[in-house]
C-alpha cells in the first residue's frame, strides 16, 4: 500500500491485495468481469486502476478504463446520475 501512496499519490483507504485474474481470481473480480454476472461490461482487468460504478443495489452501472481519472467529466457525470 505504501507503494501506491509513494508512487501514485493515493490518499484513499485501500484493501489488501487480491487476485484479479487467473485460477485464484477473487470472487469480487469474478462478479465484475465474467459474462454471467456482468454481461454488459465483462472483460479482463486491463490494469490495476480499472474502475467500476456499482449502484446501491449491487448492479454494475458502468466500467471505466484505467487511463480515465476519477475526476474526469464522464466519470463524475455517471456517479452523479447514479446518485439521483
Amino acid at each position: 500500500m505504501q507503494f501506491c501512496k509513494s508512487n501514485y499519490g493515493v490518499t484513499f483507504p485501500m484493501f489488501a491485495k487480491i487476485s484479479a485474474a487467473g485460477a485464484d481470481k477473487n470472487p469480487l473480480y469474478v462478479f465484475l468481469t465474467e459474462k454471467a454476472t456482468n454481461p454488459e461490461f465483462s472483460d479482463k482487468i486491463k490494469w490495476n486502476f480499472d474502475k467500476f460504478l456499482i449502484d446501491k443495489t449491487g448492479r454494475i452501472i458502468a466500467r471505466f478504463d484505467p487511463r480515465e481519472k476519477p475526476e474526469d467529466e464522464m466519470i463524475m457525470a455517471a456517479v452523479e446520475k447514479t446518485l439521483e
